[in-house]
C-alpha cells in the first residue's frame, strides 16, 4: 500500500483586524496594506511580491518616520533603529542565497507577520497614543518626500 502524501501545511496568514489600529488613519491604512502584501506572498509570485512589499515598506517607514520626527516624538531615534534592524534582518534573509520553496515562503511570511504584529502592538501603538495626546485625533498626516531608492538600497545592502 502506497504511503499517503504528506498533508500540505496551511499558509501562515494573519488577517488585519481593528485591534491593530494605532488611530492615525494614514498609518493604519499603510499597516493594513502591509498585511495584505504579506498575505499575498506565494511561491509562484514571490519575487514580484517581495519587490512590491519592499517598496511599500520603504514608503511606509519614510512616512511614519517623517511624522514622528516632525511631530517631535521623543522616542523617534529608538523607533528609527527598530526600522533599521528590521531592514538588516530582511536583507540577511533575502541574501541567504537559498532557493525559494514553500517552506522558505512560509518562513518569510511567519517572520514578517510576527514582526508586524509585535512592532505595531508595542512601538507603533505607543506612538499613536503619544501623537493623539499631543496633536489631537484630527492632526494632518505629515508625509516625507519619497526617498525609496536610498532606503531600499540600505535594506537590501546595495550601495
Amino acid at each position: 500500500m502506497a504511503a499517503e502524501p504528506e498533508a500540505k501545511r496551511a499558509p501562515y496568514v494573519i488577517e488585519w483586524r481593528d485591534g491593530f489600529k494605532i488611530n492615525i488613519p494614514q498609518v493604519d491604512a499603510e499597516h493594513r496594506h502591509l498585511f495584505d502584501l504579506v498575505r499575498a506572498l506565494d511561491l509562484k509570485t514571490v519575487d514580484q511580491t517581495i519587490e512590491e512589499l519592499l517598496e511599500y515598506v520603504v514608503t511606509h517607514f519614510t512616512n511614519e518616520q517623517a511624522l514622528m520626527e516632525k511631530s517631535g516624538y521623543p522616542a523617534f531615534e529608538q523607533h528609527l533603529k527598530l526600522h533599521e534592524d528590521f531592514g538588516t534582518h530582511v536583507a540577511d534573509f533575502l541574501g541567504s542565497g537559498d532557493e525559494w520553496s514553500e517552506d522558505r515562503v512560509q518562513e518569510l511570511r511567519r517572520f514578517l507577520n510576527k514582526w508586524l504584529i509585535g512592532h505595531i502592538m508595542t512601538h507603533d501603538l505607543r506612538f499613536g497614543k503619544w501623537f493623539t495626546d499631543h496633536h489631537g485625533p484630527d492632526a494632518p498626516m505629515m508625509q516625507a518626500a519619497p526617498q525609496k531608492r536610498s532606503l531600499l538600497a540600505r535594506i537590501l545592502g546595495v550601495h
